[in-house]
């Protein structure tokens, strides 16, 4: 297993904040894989104590994380899938439950369980891309009839407009990154030329700790927008019911609502092992690797 290089930065009396990169040397872009995740899983156990916080970081420059591994998705069986899913919960969890605030700097593409990943933190600090492109942020599972299965449904609906964020997570659809902007999704933005992962180190000196009960910061059944969530449910619930994928993310922000966060992640991951199976789901992922491969 590889390790992630992690550095503590601050200086004098600056409150220290541990930085934790994430890499792949054989990857153009970094993507979440199960090598990846007990990675973070063995560097978030190291991480030193005395610090003020904890910024999660991404050694490409083309992305944060460009999401989940796809072939380990769809090569698994019920079981050893249902084990995997569990296993990157687990590890994601420990994002939301540090003694201390966390923040995740992007600067790249963060898409699916990348996105997941980076909400888990407190806080998401974004900034243009060095190449100066926009890029997307968001979950694309749906466009491949699949679902969201670390409890995406029920993070993004918390930190953009609740309609938007189930319309779109129900059809794939995606932000870039000025349109991520203009939805408040991120906590905050750094300036031109300035360092996200400094900027996020910020953040995370003046973040009060969140009182610590086992699910993110920001996800729908907090009191402050559980309301508006479940309102912006029934105004979209026809008319993004009509594939499965787009039913699954409705069933699973309902289960958010009324059982709880642990409940809405059973019930993500219950839909992604049924969902891989279908046609639908075998043609577009099928396609999708076909265009990869060009």
């Amino acid at each position: 297993m590889m390790g992630l290089p992690l550095e503590v930065r601050g200086s004098g009396s600056e409150p220290k904040v541990a930085v934790l990169t994430l890499v792949q040397a054989d990857r153009p872009v970094v993507v979440l894989d199960e090598d990846l995740m007990a990675a973070v899983d063995a560097a978030l156990a190291s991480v030193p104590e005395g610090i003020r916080g904890l910024v999660l970081a991404s050694g490409s420059e083309r992305s944060f994380v460009a999401g989940a591994d796809l072939k380990s998705i769809v090569s698994k069986s019920d079981e050893d899938l249902r084990t995997y899913l569990e296993f990157g919960a687990r590890v994601f969890a420990k994002l939301s439950t540090m003694p201390f605030p966390t923040a995740a700097a992007i600067r790249g593409a963060a898409l699916g369980g990348g996105l997941e990943l980076a909400m888990h933190c407190d806080g998401l600090v974004a900034g243009p891309s060095p190449s100066g492109k926009p890029y997307p942020v968001g979950l694309p599972e749906c466009g491949l009839s699949i679902c969201p299965g670390w409890g995406g449904t029920n993070l993004l609906p918390a930190r953009a407009a609740a309609d938007v964020a189930i319309e779109m997570t129900s059809t794939g659809r995606v932000f870039l990154f000025d349109q991520a902007c203009e939805a408040d999704l991120f906590d905050a933005v750094a300036g031109e030329g300035e360092d996200v992962v400094e900027a996020a180190c910020a953040w995370v000196r003046g973040c009060k700790t969140p009182e610590r009960d086992g699910a993110p910061r920001r996800w729908i059944g907090r009191a402050d927008c559980r309301a508006r969530v479940a309102e912006a449910l029934e105004a979209v619930r026809s008319s993004v019911s009509n594939t499965q994928a787009g039913a699954a993310v409705v069933d699973a922000v309902g289960v958010g609502l009324e059982q709880g966060w642990e409940a809405a992640c059973r019930a993500e991951r219950e839909h992604l092992i049924r969902l891989r199976h279908t046609p639908e789901a075998k043609s577009a992922i099928e396609a999708f690797f076909a265009r990869s491969k060009k």
